[in-house]
């Protein structure tokens, strides 16, 4: 089998389970933002976003590490997950400790606390399913981590539908993260064992300690990206209030489901450009500049049709309670482009041993981002959340392709004409949606079929895509 069609049947497993997780996800959020309220929706939005960064502690980018150096050979799998797995519980308890002592020195509320602590809860055996997920994409078998994606949204959807249909409030909702995680981790571990490689347990000293400083670029990165991506919903509950990090979380959900895709991409993508960069670097290049192609392709339609059509689809999901988070929506839609094409730049340094640049770029960007939110947050309150998110995520674009020129990447001609050609049909797409005046369903119908007639008449297939779908098909030998 040829690494393309390789890495798109791991790619397949992964669509299939994301799809079915998207689903899922849709469904609680919105339950979830309907049952709590905009102000309940604020304290779970802070809840997640404290843990989300307490996360980082439990880990310091060791998975990340393993993923890359299992990449290239299998034989070490035993001995690592052997560490790793005791490493980070020791982790899990000093973070866990520590954020406990952050949430009574930020004087939060008792309800706030609670919840938050259980969260973090749920995030220690969260952050332990990462590093399993790591070894599966690592070997290349994304089957078992897409299962257990699915089993984890079901699970997860059936619990929190029974805590709001029991009333069991904010509590139960937290709870039902804390059981579905749980029930995971104990399948991703057998099928680690089944799969993969048999835990070699030892908590050699030397060894843990290499490890943790060869990590630390990861975790630092991981850090900032987490900080950038997740300060705006905490300083929105410090600084303004729980209703404002209420409607924020109702947008920032929505993308997230969107952004999701992302993780499968990174899943797939990291371990072959891992091995690439080791065998070659041309075709190195080529899967990042087709990456680039094919995340834009998707998302700059999308971007363009959810601006335009954002009151309707708040009021689709949520009802009229969150009408004002649609100007956040309009703003924020943004960063999915921005995210995707900012991680096939991390990936590309990753894989290219790069991790000091990549963590250089987000922590200034975190930096950047957090003064930002302190600066536009009190005077336009949500709004200026969103706004600081997409100036942070363009100034991350435009530091990565600085270094990646400097380390002697520059784009093709070929990959600047795709861009272009995307960006025209995207313009075009929305001069239509706009004057059409259309109902938001029509409009989705109406402007698929504009934007692929655009983009057929424009050429936006070249040689090397039509390869590339024959190797995924099998017709190349």
């Amino acid at each position: 089998m040829s690494q393309v069609r390789k890495s798109f049947f791991n790619m397949s497993w992964l669509m299939i389970s994301q799809l079915i997780t998207s689903v899922c996800a849709f469904v609680w959020t919105i339950l979830v933002a309907r049952y709590l309220g905009v102000s309940g929706n604020g304290i779970l939005a802070f809840a997640i976003s404290v843990t989300g960064i307490f996360t980082i502690a439990t880990d310091l980018g060791i998975s990340t590490h393993i993923v890359r150096k299992i990449a290239t050979d299998y034989d070490i799998a035993s001995k690592y997950l052997g560490n790793a797995i005791p490493l980070k519980s020791i982790f899990s308890a000093f973070a866990f400790f520590g954020l406990f002592i952050i949430l009574i020195f930020l004087n939060v509320d008792k309800l706030t606390i609670l919840v938050t602590l259980l969260f973090a809860i749920e995030m220690v055996f969260k952050s332990m399913c990462g590093l399993f997920n790591g070894l599966f994409q690592a070997v290349e078998k994304g089957k078992y981590q897409a299962i257990g994606n699915i089993l984890l949204s079901v699970i997860l959807l059936v619990f929190i539908l029974i805590s709001i249909f029991s009333d069991f409030g904010i509590i139960g909702i937290s709870i039902s993260y804390i059981i579905s995680n749980i029930i995971i981790f104990f399948y991703l571990y057998y099928s680690l064992k089944k799969q993969v490689a048999i835990p070699k347990y030892e908590l050699d000293k030397d060894f843990c300690i290499k490890l943790t400083k060869v990590s630390l670029p990861f975790a630092l990165y991981a850090l900032f990206h987490t900080i950038y991506y997740s300060i705006d919903i905490t300083m929105l509950t410090i600084l303004v209030g729980d209703y404002a990090s209420g409607l924020y979380n109702a947008s920032y959900k929505l993308i997230n489901v969107l952004t999701l895709f992302y993780s499968i991409y990174t899943a797939v993508i990291f371990p072959v450009m891992s091995k690439l960069y080791k065998n070659n670097e041309g075709l190195l290049n080529m899967s990042f500049e087709k990456s680039v192609k094919y995340l834009l392709f998707i998302t700059i339609p999308i971007a363009t049709f959810t601006s335009i059509f954002a009151q309707d689809i708040i009021v689709l999901f949520y009802g009229h309670p969150y009408v004002l988070a649609s100007s956040i929506l309009t703003i924020l839609i943004w960063t999915v482009s921005l995210l995707f094409i900012n991680g096939a730049c991390s990936i590309l340094l990753n894989a290219s041993y790069k991790e000091v640049s990549v963590t250089k770029i987000y922590g200034a960007a975190a930096v950047f981002n957090v003064i930002l939110n302190f600066i536009l947050i009190p005077h336009f309150s949500y709004d200026g959340a969103a706004f600081a998110t997409v100036l942070s995520d363009v100034l991350i674009l435009i530091l990565a392709l600085y270094v990646l020129r400097k380390v002697g990447y520059s784009p093709r001609r070929s990959l600047l004409r795709d861009i272009s050609k995307i960006i025209l049909a995207s313009v075009i797409l929305a001069i239509v949606l706009y004057y059409l005046n259309l109902s938001l369903f029509v409009g989705l119908a109406i402007g698929v079929i504009v934007y692929l007639i655009v983009l057929f008449l424009l050429r936006i297939v070249d040689d090397d895509d039509k390869y590339i779908a024959n190797q995924i098909l099998g017709r190349n030998k």
